[in-house]
Parts: structure tokens; C-alpha cells; sequence
């Protein structure tokens, strides 16, 4: 890291370890920095954005229908920032089928489902535990468990200096390299008084500073972007930003993943809050945008599958329920159904051939014996690059 890439207008310092080189130590938020009107623009674009998708949750008849296709996209689009290969279609599988090959249950998919366990144990703990350093800790234990950098010390804090840059780089020719451990605890111990703190900031601006912060201190050995973008969610829903955890960023940042590193590396540099922030808020209403259309998509679908294919009144509450289940899972087996909705394998079969012959089902492996059944027009709507 070359500390004359640094100016006077970086919001922190440089601290020199040993003879290795330099690391960069961001200061106690809040920043300062004067908004411009596009700012401004920005930040009311984006709050009517978020206050119509705030809107929409609460208006959802069966909110909990749209909540696990919403995290199981968040989670395959934040791990693969990260250089994951599991798509959408491999975590169905992998959810929905009762014995998943072992290619399969060794791939990165493990990953992107410790990411939705790590979420959904975020989301429930925050009704009993506030948003602390003992929190991030434990998503962080969950995310890593078992997979790829197992090794690095799940749910601890780091105790060795790390560094990022490309593949083989040592800590002088990295291209960032964050606090040293002592100051990376004061870093963390500051942000989690901050998490706390009354400021006159607007709440998506606290947010975007927040993210800033958490990846600047990288306070972890590996998984600190996928830490740093689930905290987004938990702030959304801990400060009732948002009723329901509909909104991810992961899309937007990985469109745009060059641009999302670049900028947060210029706030550590020159100080270029505004820049971020506008980043972050225009991906804010435009995943608002999103999450809106794919959530009426969803909710279309379902009560045309109600209403039209499955006859409405004349439906039965096992083919409701298995409809339900769908659209949390769209790759079902029968022993999967059985198991899930607690019904014999007849009655599991008699309702998926119905599905099958209303062609809200299709059967995808051409075998006689340990069928797998998809629900094609659901997926499609859920990993659609937009809504």
C-alpha cells in the first residue's frame, strides 16, 4: 500500500507496521462533509423509493412467501462478489432435494446456505440482542462453519494483520491494508457505540457510512464483505427501516463491483464521501424498484396459481400448502414434500402430479425413480437479473 495515495482529506490515518510497510486506521464516525444538492436529489429519491417498498411489506398478505426467495437470492448474488461459482438453481437443488449428490454438498453452494442460516439467526436475534460486535461475531461463526476458510477462526476477531489486493500480493504491494489489530479493536468498539448513537444523519446515510466503516476495519480473517453486506439488512429492519427484510444490495454491488470497491477504497484515500454515498443511495432506490416489481411478480403468480390453475374455492388446503412451499423451495421431491407438509407419499405424489398436469410443476430428470420436480415460472422470476 503507497501512503502517497493517501491525501490530507482521507478521513484517517496511516499506522506503520514494523518494516513491512504501512496499514490505514479510519477515524471514529460520524465524518464531515458537506452534501451537495445531487445528494440531497439522491437521498429523497431513494427514502420514497424504500417508503413504497415499506409500503408493499406491509401490505402482503403472506409476507413470509416473499421473504426466502428475497434471501436466497441475496445470498447466492453476496457470495458470488466473493468468487463463488453456486447459482440460484444449484441452492434449490440443494434445499429441495432429500439426498443431494455429493458433488453437490461439497460445491460453494455450502456456502451460500451458511449465508442464509447466518441472516436468518441475525434476523431473530435482534428482538433479544442489539446490534454489538457479540452479534457480528456469531454471523460471522455461522457464515464460515465448515467451508472454505473454515480455518480462519470462525467467529473471532483477527489476531494477525491481513491485507487485500490481488492473488500472491504481500502486505507492501497490497492495495488496501487495514488497521493493526490493536487499532482495529478500538475501530470496532467505536463503530458498535456509533451503531447506538442519536445523529442527525438520515438513516440511509448512516447506513452507507456504516458499510464504509465495516469494511475499512476489516475486523475478520475472511468474510468481511458478505458480513459487511448482511449487516445492511439488519441495520434496515433493526432501526424499522423496513418492516421486512426485502431489500439487498448484493445485486447492485455486484453489477457493479469494480465501481463498489474503487469507491470505498477513495473514501480511505481522499475522503470522497458524497461519491460513495450517491453510489450507495442510488442502489438503494433502484433495489427498492426492484424488490418491489419481483415482489408483485411473486404475489401475481401465486394468486394466479390460486385463482385460475388450481380453481380457487375448489382448491384443496394440501395443494395450498404445497403451493406455499414452492415458492419457498421451486425444486421439490416427493420425500422432500412428505417430510415438509408431514403427509404420506401417496398424497405426495396424487398432489404433484396435479401440479404437474396444471404445469405449475415439470419434472426435470427424465427418471423413473427419485424424480426431482421444478417450478420453472417461479424460478424465473426470482433470478431474473431485473424484475
Amino acid at each position: 500500500m503507497n501512503p502517497k495515495d493517501f491525501t490530507p482529506k482521507s478521513p484517517g490515518r496511516l499506522a506503520l507496521i514494523d518494516d513491512r510497510g504501512v496499514a490505514y486506521v479510519p477515524s471514529p464516525l460520524p465524518p464531515k462533509f458537506e452534501p451537495s444538492w445531487e445528494l440531497v436529489t439522491a437521498l429523497s429519491d431513494a427514502d420514497r423509493a424504500v417508503s413504497e417498498l415499506a409500503g408493499v411489506a406491509r401490505t402482503l398478505p403472506n409476507p413470509h412467501l416473499l421473504i426466502r426467495p428475497f434471501i436466497n437470492r441475496e445470498a447466492v448474488l453476496s457470495s458470488r462478489i466473493e468468487g463463488t461459482q453456486a447459482s440460484l438453481s444449484d441452492l434449490y437443488m440443494l434445499q429441495g432435494v432429500e439426498e443431494p449428490s455429493a458433488q453437490l454438498i461439497h460445491s460453494d453452494v455450502v456456502e451460500v446456505v451458511n449465508y442464509i442460516h447466518a441472516l436468518e439467526h441475525g434476523l431473530a436475534r435482534l428482538s433479544e440482542l442489539p446490534l454489538s460486535i457479540r452479534l457480528i461475531k456469531e454471523l460471522h461463526q455461522i457464515l464460515m462453519g465448515g467451508v472454505r476458510g473454515d480455518n480462519l477462526a470462525p467467529g473471532e476477531l483477527r489476531v494477525l494483520q491481513n491485507w487485500i489486493g490481488p492473488t500472491g500480493c504481500t502486505l507492501k504491494t497490497a492495495t488496501y491494508v487495514p488497521p493493526p489489530v490493536p487499532d482495529m479493536v478500538e475501530a470496532l468498539q467505536s463503530l458498535e457505540v456509533f451503531f447506538h448513537e442519536r445523529t442527525a444523519l438520515p438513516p440511509l446515510v448512516r447506513l452507507a457510512i456504516i458499510h464504509y466503516q465495516f469494511e475499512a476495519i476489516h475486523p475478520f480473517l475472511d468474510g468481511n464483505g458478505r458480513i459487511g453486506r448482511l449487516l445492511i439488512t439488519l441495520i434496515l429492519c433493526a432501526d424499522q427501516i423496513l418492516p421486512q427484510p426485502l431489500l439487498y444490495l448484493s445485486a447492485y454491488f455486484e453489477k457493479n463491483r469494480r465501481q463498489y470497491y474503487d469507491l470505498l477504497l477513495d473514501v480511505s484515500q481522499q475522503g470522497t464521501w458524497e461519491n460513495w454515498i450517491l453510489f450507495f443511495l442510488t442502489g438503494v432506490a433502484e433495489q427498492s424498484r426492484d424488490a418491489i416489481k419481483r415482489s408483485k411478480n411473486l404475489l401475481d403468480l401465486w394468486q394466479y396459481y390460486r385463482d385460475t390453475t388450481l380453481q380457487g374455492s375448489r382448491a384443496t388446503g394440501l395443494q395450498l400448502r404445497m403451493l406455499d412451499t414452492l415458492f419457498k423451495t421451486p425444486i421439490i421431491t416427493n420425500a422432500r414434500i412428505c417430510r415438509e407438509l408431514d403427509i404420506t407419499a401417496r398424497a405426495a405424489q396424487q398432489n404433484i402430479d396435479k401440479l404437474v398436469e396444471n404445469k405449475i410443476l415439470s419434472e426435470i430428470t427424465g427418471r423413473q425413480r427419485n424424480r426431482v420436480f421444478s417450478a420453472r415460472e417461479i424460478m424465473n422470476i426470482t433470478d431474473a437479473p431485473e424484475a
